[in-house]
């Protein structure tokens, strides 16, 4: 690690000098070797830009130095000290290696002591003067320091690891806390890197924001923990300005775009609405109205259509779909799984067949169109030609439809259901393969989603967007009732669960993992609870098993049988979560519930109770906690997904609700969706400058910035 900082500084010193460029990728900076770069890839670090934004996730104040004969037990202290007396010796009872030192300073004596680390007895000299910072114990009555901390004191250097206010980082095996602290000071103190002010000045007069320099040297070497916040709150706002920036730049080139006018039918509207075997909820005809109305336009709709788990969605959609293709045009509907994509294929036919509309069904694996009474396999080849022809009005597919051998003669709607990291490159591939792009036609766009979206989510990331939200459940979806089940009471449940099979119904079992993992033996995984399940405690029932790592050929027997009620108890992972339609399913057993987020815990409890019968939602915990309890019972108060999400983004934070890791979104963003009041302010700055300069023509940093940005990808 030493040798790779070395290296880092001598090639970092000779790039720097030739270019001021901080975006310079990591493998242009000589000496850097693939193993290193793959540690610091590991924490997302691909630039020298991104090695200064990696900020400390928090902070330890070591300014203050306490002398010896004032420290107190259970403290952690920084001591001021030279060096008596080191020594190793060996704990032939526990096994282990002790070094010890006597610190001395002006009050006192005091012994530290460091376990299985003999080589400190070579570092560590004797009338040395060092900084030691660490937590006071008390053993057998002798008071001491416990594995401190320690760093030379030495005139010409300031302190790096300790007598400050030091910054912890995330770390990975091999580049730890101390090495970023070494790299900063070598970026930002000795080699006094230039770094450019991306925000214009009149933002940061007006905003009061610290200037980049500033703000970085105050993340990264405190003067003040109130500083340090405020640099926080500064990159905070860049980066939601930037997203801004981004999506209503989007937006505004979308307006400009020309898109299928769609002459609206009222009569076909209301034959499709009387043709249905339920009656449309409030909701879902408010929604039909606003997608038809964007349909309408000559400009393209970007929707999104965000409703719980059964609240129907895809009805809306297909009302909207319908108008499309009775104009001769065509629409994509793209769904995450090929189990989901048949089952819609079904329910398509079944709601439109006395529509006269051709519709298809194309995955990796299959081509299918519908007869009379059922659905017929043709060649890929020929299914392709009655999509270039236009014959197939409505196709749906996987992401196997983002193939350039497909191509549209009229696509005039794109329809995405849970299309989590369908985003604007994949948006142009389809665009690419229609016939009428020549025309400058874009097709129009509804995403459908069952994941909640709390307001600043909505407010930070989908500005792009215009909101549908279907708050109300239709009268055909039966209740569904949650409990909390304690560990003395899982007997009395099995033994629920056993009469309700009897009388003709399916369970689920869901559990967090796949495997059990080393370290996370409380979280149950689906292959040990299947054993479990099937062998000791329901051996008289047909049980199956179904995660994400198995084929689709045998995902699709499983469901296949479970729709078929050949299967009594289903144990899987959340791969349940999205869309499958279980009838027959009335129970769900959620295992470990307290690893799962309220809002995924409320879609996966919308997996039962979807027609008729009652649906029952069994929580078990793992590790009971009275915190887990008490998040876990709001599940038990309220109905709503959307009221759900938002208690539980201020309960874990935008970290842990939306997962960077997953999103890709920057821990300094995840901050600001604390904050409603600076996501506005960022999006009216962001306004005002495009209201003033669309192309960012006078902001060239800006502009470059916002070019160079990552497509966000939506969380729908």
């Amino acid at each position: 690690m030493i040798l790779a900082l070395v290296v880092l500084e001598k090639n970092i010193k000779n790039v720097v000098g030739q270019s001021m460029d901080i975006e310079i990728p990591l493998e242009k900076i000589k000496g850097i070797g693939e193993a290193f770069k793959k540690k610091l890839e590991k924490l997302k670090i691909f630039t020298l830009e991104d090695l200064l934004y990696h900020f400390p996730h928090r902070y330890e104040d070591l300014s203050q130095v306490v002398k010896i004969s004032q420290v107190k037990v259970g403290e952690k202290v920084l001591i001021e000290g030279k060096i008596v007396e080191i020594k190793n010796l060996k704990s032939l009872k526990k096994k282990i290696f002790l070094t010890t030192a006597l610190i001395k300073d002006d009050s006192g004596m005091i012994e530290a002591v460091w376990y299985n680390q003999p080589y400190l007895s070579k570092v560590l000299k004797k009338g040395q003067k060092h900084f030691f910072a660490g937590k006071v114990r008390r053993k057998a009555g002798k008071v001491f320091l416990s594995n401190p901390l320690f760093e030379k004191i030495d005139s010409k250097k300031e302190p790096l690891h300790t007598k400050r206010i030091v910054p912890i980082y995330p770390e990975t095996k091999g580049v730890s806390s101390k090495w970023f602290r070494k790299i900063f000071y070598f970026l930002l103190k000795k080699q006094n890197l230039k770094i450019r002010e991306i925000l214009p000045s009149f933002l940061l007069r007006k905003e009061k924001l610290m200037e980049r320099k500033r703000a970085l040297l105050e993340i990264h070497f405190p003067t003040s923990l109130e500083r340090a916040k405020l640099a926080r709150e500064r990159f905070s706002f860049e980066k939601i300005f930037l997203l801004q920036l981004k999506i209503l730049s989007e937006r505004k080139k979308l307006k400009k775009e020309k898109a299928f006018k769609i002459e609206i039918d009222k009569n076909l509207l209301l034959s499709f609405v009387k043709s249905l075997p339920f009656e449309l909820t409030s909701a879902q005809k408010r929604v039909i109205v606003e997608i038809l109305r964007d349909l309408k336009k000559e400009t393209p709709m970007n929707r999104l259509l965000q409703g719980d788990t059964g609240s129907g969605k895809t009805v809306c959609a297909m009302a909207a779909i319908l108008q499309v293709a009775k104009q001769n045009l065509q629409t994509v509907l793209m769904a995450p799984t090929e189990i989901l994509a048949k089952q819609h294929f079904q329910t398509f036919w079944e709601f439109l067949r006395n529509f006269e509309t051709k519709i298809g069904l194309l995955t990796r694996k299959e081509a299918r169109v519908f007869g009379l009474f059922s659905s017929v396999k043709i060649s890929k080849e020929r299914m392709l030609k009655k999509i270039e022809s236009g014959e197939i009005k409505i196709l749906i597919g996987t992401h196997a439809l983002l193939n350039e051998k497909i191509s549209f003669k009229n696509l005039a709607l794109i329809v995405l259901d849970e299309q989590h990291r369908f985003g604007v490159e994949q948006r142009a591939k389809l665009v690419r393969q229609s016939k009428q792009k020549e025309k400058g036609f874009i097709p129009h766009f509804l995403s459908m989603t069952a994941t909640p979206i709390p307001r600043t989510l909505a407010l930070a990331f989908y500005g792009d967007l215009d909101f549908s939200i279907l708050n109300e459940m239709p009268k055909t979806k039966a209740e569904v009732e949650t409990k909390i089940v304690l560990p003395r009471e899982r007997e009395k449940v099995y033994q629920f669960v056993r009469e309700e099979i009897k009388k003709g119904k399916q369970a689920i079992v869901i559990c967090p993992r796949i495997e059990e993992k080393e370290g996370k033996e409380e979280i149950k995984a689906v292959k040990k609870e299947f054993e479990k399940i099937s062998k000791e405690i329901f051996p008289e029932f047909k049980c199956e098993m179904l995660h994400g790592r198995m084929s689709i050929k045998e995902k699709e027997r499983i469901m296949k049988e479970m729709l078929e009620r050949k299967i009594d108890i289903l144990v899987s992972t959340s791969v349940v979560e999205v869309g499958i339609d279980l009838p027959k399913a009335t129970i769900i057993l959620i295992e470990g519930a307290e690893s799962f987020g309220l809002a995924q815990l409320h879609q996966l409890r919308g997996r039962v109770g979807r027609r008729e019968e009652k649906g029952f939602c069994f929580l078990f915990f793992e590790k009971f906690s009275e915190k887990a309890y008490k998040r876990l019972k709001a599940l038990l108060e309220s109905e709503n997904g959307l009221e759900l999400a938002e208690k539980d983004l201020k309960i874990r934070g935008p970290g842990e609700f939306l997962g960077q890791r997953q999103w890709g979104i920057p821990d300094v963003a995840m901050e600001a969706l604390k904050n409603e009041e600076l996501l506005k302010r960022a999006k009216e700055r962001a306004k005002e400058i495009l209201e003033r300069d669309p192309e960012l023509e006078n902001y060239p940093l800006l502009k470059e910035k916002v070019e160079k940005m990552k497509e966000m990808v939506h969380l729908e």
